[in-house]
């Protein structure tokens, strides 16, 4: 029979482990967010950087699954459900810290890996149905006409014509197509590095939210384990 101390533990660390499930829960839904709601400008990032939402969809799914042991442990009084639960928490958190420190570092050279891929998706724009719709969805979503304004897509266009997504309204007493003259003069470069800075920002928000909350949890599952162990030793 558990003494009042370690029953108290034991129901700490089960509220604990749902507050760790909600968590992966969240990190889940953040990644599935992003990932639905961006995943069209994939071709405008490097793929390495674009996995970050998919790598934070399978680490939300996997905490959750992981909370199961936890939770089990704690009610079943179970200390190597616990110990298990404790092993593969510090795992996820360790990996979810070296996700961290990558994506700072990464994150530092953003702006030139997105520069390659714009000069590389226009570059192929006439020979790939994919970068065209690409940019036409980029330039209408967004409002913006080429990389850093309408002039980078000379060469591409014959005749200063310009996809017609570079002009929101076109004056057809003045011009049948759309011409630099008439197109945003905005890029499309910094528009989208902008976002994903904002959302860069909720991502290292919640990840540092969610470390917190699962290193706590982490220190009562050790706890719990403990005592059960001691409990056990005295029977």
């Amino acid at each position: 029979m558990a003494s009042g101390g370690l029953t108290c533990v034991k129901y700490i660390t089960f509220f604990c482990n749902l507050l760790f499930a909600l968590t992966g829960l969240l990190i889940l839904t953040v990644g599935t967010i992003v990932q639905l709601n961006y995943a069209h400008y994939s071709n405008f990032v490097s793929d390495h950087i674009w996995t970050a939402p998919i790598i934070l969809m399978v680490v939300g799914a996997a905490v959750a699954f992981i909370c199961f042991l936890g939770c089990c442990g704690a009610l079943k009084e179970n200390s190597c459900m616990i110990l298990s639960f404790a092993i593969l928490a510090v795992i996820i958190f360790l990996l979810e810290i070296g996700l961290g420190i990558a994506g700072y570092v990464k994150h530092s050279g953003l702006q030139q890996l997105m520069e390659t891929q714009f000069n590389t998706t226009m570059k192929h724009y006439k020979e790939r149905d994919d970068y065209r719709d690409a940019w036409t969805l980029l330039q209408t979503e967004l409002d913006c006409c080429g990389t850093y304004g309408p002039n980078d897509w000379d060469g591409i266009f014959a005749n200063k014509t310009l996809s017609p997504a570079c002009c929101k309204l076109i004056n057809l007493s003045e011009a049948k197509d759309c011409t630099t003259m008439h197109a945003i003069q905005q890029g499309c470069l910094q528009k989208l590095l902008g976002i994903l800075d904002s959302k860069t920002l909720i991502l290292a928000s919640v990840v540092l939210s969610v470390a917190g909350i699962q290193l706590l949890t982490i220190l009562f599952a050790c706890c719990l384990y403990r005592s059960f162990r001691r409990s056990y030793d005295h029977v």
